[in-house]
This record gives structure tokens, C-alpha cells and sequence, in this order.
């Protein structure tokens, strides 16, 4: 039996308590304009969507932004860097710390209405001391409108993107939204799901009945599979990628293109191995002008302090996946720029 517990005002009420000003519209709308064009290949720049598996704290997340921001300055001409600002976690055995969305203090127990104004708040104050704009996860669509005016990307996860709802709302999104192949590796999957995003869609939508023109910018994300006995399955490699090639051509889809997830099922949740995966990829760039085409961009955990721990003890360091530290972090955008 479900019990009612808090009432959630509809997204405007929040809105309207924490609004973006003029010059953050302006940001957002070049920062969406940038991200597009690498997806549709009009830029030759590489999209790397960075930052902590989780963003559980604000303090922390705001200092390691702040850093990406100074950074971006630097290699702006050749990447376009998008934190990660994940507020909704997803957990295999659905227990545990679930993102800010739901637990604002992660210590704490859950206050949704006191989570979406934390989420607000800190997108806010993110680009304004970066001038960035950011993703996030679409674990729960309907929670999408508490935020789809902040945000310049959006990424559909494993254990979502066979889900009609997620691929429904994704097909009505403005931005770039990433589908991550499902849990299992499938392929045929993925495609799937970029079609049915980028298809126009009629559904139920929290208390409308709503219609979209598609998302011609839905892309897919590589982050590897995980077989019968539970074995991760890595799947950036050359091959995998050239067949996702020929599936998208046989799908007739737009704006081929794909995201390189650097750690889950690629790394094994080895965070340092996502150095590695980033350099395997880019050196495949080099050898072949089609997978240069179609891959465009990665997605890597790092946060300030390298690792993980259970609790919220140690500044900037995640308390649910491992992150690569802010040290290794700066040295691979660098790195991946001067290669691009």
C-alpha cells in the first residue's frame, strides 16, 4: 500500500523560486548550440560529459566546477566540457543513497521538495561561478521538467533506456540526450531506443496527454555490458564500435554518434583504467577516419580526491562510485585536447 506522505508543487512553483536570469538563458542556449554541433558533426570538437558518479554535496561539487571551469577556458577551442551534476543515483538492488533529487543531505532521510529547490540552487550557482552548464541522469522522466531548463545534456541509463517512457520523453527534449546501451550489451537495443527518441511520440505525460517532434540529437553511449554470471563485458573497443556503425546506417538515423563511457562495465569500476579506455579510443580515432566520425565525445567519473568512501568524511571525494582524482583529471583533458 502505497502511503501519501509530501505534497510536491508542479515544476513552474520551483521555477519560479530559483529562475535563470537572462545571461544564464543566453549561456545555457550557446552551451546547448555547442553540445548540438559536435553531435551532428557541424563542430570537430570532442564532448567530454565529466565529474563525480554522484553529486552528493554541494561545497565540493561547486570547488571541482569551478575548477572544470578555469580548465574549459584553457581547452575550449578543442573540447567541450560538460560536468556531470548527477542528482538521482540508480542502485541495482534499489537500496542505498539515491541522489539529491532525494535525499538533499545524504546522510539523511528523504525530502524531495527540499531536494529539487538543493538541486536548483546548486545548478545556479554552478554555471554562474563556471559559466557551464551541465548533465544529468533521466532516472525518474517526470522529474525531468524540475530541471530540463538547466540542463544542456541528459543521459538515459542501462537499466532505463528499453523503458517507453524514457525513450518518450527523450524524443520531446530540446538537448542532446545520450542512451546508454542496457545492462545486458545489447546492441540492437540501443538502436532501438535512439529511434524511438528520435521519432515524433504521442503519451501520457504526469497529467497531460503530450506530443513530441522527436530528438534528432539523441545519441548513443557506450559503458559495456554485463553477461549471464555477472561478468562485465567491455564494449569501446574497434569492433563493437564499427558495428554499432552499420546498425546506425541500416536505422537510417540522424546525427550519427557516439559517447565512449570510460568506466561501469568498460573499466570494471577500475576508475584508473579510464585513462587507458580514453587513450585505446583516441588512438582508433587516429586509425581510422569513420570511427573518428562517429565517436565524439567521452564520459568519465572524476571528482576532487580519487577513490571512494561509504561515508561523507573526506571533501570531494565520491561516496558512491570511485572517481579518478582532480590531478589525473586535468592531466587527461589535456592530454585528449592536444590529441583532437
Amino acid at each position: 500500500m502505497l502511503e501519501k506522505q509530501n505534497f510536491i508543487p508542479e515544476p513552474e512553483e520551483f521555477i519560479s523560486e530559483a529562475p535563470l536570469t537572462a545571461e544564464l538563458k543566453k549561456i545555457k542556449r550557446e552551451r546547448d548550440e555547442e553540445i548540438r554541433d559536435v553531435i551532428s558533426g557541424k563542430s570537430d570538437k570532442m564532448l567530454v560529459v565529466i565529474g563525480p558518479c554522484s553529486a552528493h554535496e554541494p561545497a565540493p561539487t561547486l570547488e571541482y566546477i569551478s575548477r572544470l571551469g578555469k580548465l574549459n577556458e584553457k581547452l575550449k577551442e578543442r573540447l567541450v566540457i560538460v560536468p556531470r551534476i548527477y542528482t538521482n543515483k540508480p542502485r541495482t538492488k534499489g537500496v542505498g543513497y539515491k541522489g539529491m533529487f532525494l535525499q538533499p543531505d545524504p546522510e539523511g532521510t528523504a525530502d524531495i521538495v527540499r531536494g529539487i529547490r538543493s538541486i536548483r540552487l546548486l545548478h545556479l550557482a554552478a554555471m554562474n561561478e563556471s559559466g557551464l552548464t551541465a548533465a544529468d541522469e533521466m532516472l525518474y522522466p517526470e522529474n525531468t521538467a524540475y530541471v530540463e531548463d538547466l540542463l544542456s545534456y541528459h543521459a538515459v541509463g542501462a537499466r532505463s533506456v528499453e523503458d517507453q517512457l524514457h525513450r518518450q520523453v527523450a524524443s520531446g527534449i530540446d538537448a542532446p540526450v545520450g542512451m546508454k546501451n542496457p545492462m545486458s550489451g545489447n546492441i540492437l537495443a540501443l538502436i532501438n531506443s535512439i529511434f524511438a527518441a528520435q521519432s515524433p511520440q504521442i503519451f501520457k505525460y504526469r497529467n497531460y496527454q503530450v506530443s513530441s517532434d522527436g530528438n534528432p540529437y539523441a545519441h548513443a553511449i557506450l559503458r559495456g555490458g554485463v553477461d549471464g554470471s555477472g561478468a562485465d563485458v567491455p564494449n569501446f573497443h574497434y569492433e563493437t564500435v564499427m558495428q554499432l556503425a552499420e546498425l546506425y546506417k541500416g536505422g537510417n538515423l540522424q546525427n550519427p554518434a557516439i559517447v565512449i563511457d570510460c568506466n561501469h562495465s568498460n573499466s570494471g569500476k577500475q576508475f584508473r583504467q579510464q585513462i587507458r579506455i580514453a587513450q585505446e579510443v583516441m588512438q582508433n580515432r587516429r586509425f581510422d577516419g569513420e570511427f573518428k566520425k562517429l565517436v565524439k565525445g567521452f564520459m568519465i567519473e572524476s571528482f576532487l580526491v580519487e577513490g571512494s568512501q561509504k561515508h561523507d568524511e573526506v571533501f570531494g571525494k565520491s561516496i558512491t562510485d570511485p572517481c579518478l582524482g582532480w590531478e589525473d583529471t586535468e592531466r587527461l583533458l589535456n592530454d585528449l585536447a592536444d590529441q583532437v
